[in-house]
């Protein structure tokens, strides 16, 4: 038997749209931004920790980005890394020890005696045999290696981290951007760049670090993609948990527009 309380069709999608969507969707939007709100604000954290350190200060700044990808050629990897990122993680006393041997050549007789030990107190606990993508610190050839003049990130890691970049990046922005396509009001003149503007700054930002790596003076290029980037996630974010927590929450209201089908 037919149900006479049938919705027809032509009104089956209407109300398609953050306002008025049911708790249920609400909520596994709602979490689905809030999750990876955090893992942005994380991913931030982290950026200030390792690239915001390349320079031995906190922050990020035009020398870290220059430092992370050309290099300070002017040194060694090493040493770039005990006045940076790694600067808090042995006494002063220590550092300066290592860096005045990598300074004085990097003798393996010199290091056995007087650095190794202070190697095994300091860093292997990191940088040791299941240290996985680490450098391990326990055999010399490795950190020998470092004591070389500091040329920024290499061509390979450059290739597996824009790889990974690419990939999850943009699987992020699809599905936070599917979420904003049901947004209703926006005019199409912001709504439509703000969906396409995280994969083109994603291009961006990725090209930057190559061309970072082969001359320093497209660091720049890296703080305005990473701008892009931001600005375009925190409008997406904004307008939809707006939409669907004040509008569609607290203000009660409501919108038969079909935010798939018509702008």
């Amino acid at each position: 038997m037919s149900d006479r309380n049938e919705t027809p069709v032509k009104y089956a999608y209407k109300g398609a749209n953050l306002i008025s969507f049911g708790l249920s969707i609400k909520l596994l939007f709602t979490g689905y931004l809030t999750t990876i709100a955090a893992g942005y604000l994380m991913a931030l954290i982290q950026i200030l920790f390792t690239h915001g350190m390349a320079d031995g200060k906190f922050g990020l700044s035009m020398d870290d980005i220059v430092y992370s990808y050309y290099g300070d050629r002017s040194g060694s990897v090493l040493e770039s890394k005990l006045n940076g990122s790694m600067k808090y993680n042995a006494p002063e006393q220590e550092r300066f020890k290592i860096i005045q041997w990598v300074r004085d050549g990097a003798d393996e007789v010199v290091y056995n005696k007087d650095i190794k030990p202070i190697v095994d107190q300091f860093c292997t606990g990191c940088h040791g045999v299941n240290a996985g993508s680490l450098p391990d610190f326990t055999k010399f050839g490795t950190l020998k290696k470092l004591t070389e003049s500091n040329e920024g990130a290499t061509f390979q890691s450059l290739t597996r981290l824009s790889h990974i970049h690419l990939f999850g990046i943009s699987f992020i922005f699809m599905f936070v951007g599917i979420i904003f396509s049901f947004s209703t009001g926006v005019p199409c003149k912001y709504k439509y760049p703000a969906i396409v503007m995280p994969y083109l700054f994603l291009l961006i930002d990725i090209a930057s670090w190559w061309l970072t790596k082969l001359n320093p003076h497209f660091a720049l290029l890296v703080f305005v993609a990473g701008a892009g980037l931001g600005v375009s996630f925190a409008f997406m974010w904004t307008v939809s948990m707006y939409q669907m927590w004040i509008l569609g929450g607290i203000l009660k209201q409501s919108d038969r527009r079909n935010a798939i089908l018509r702008d």
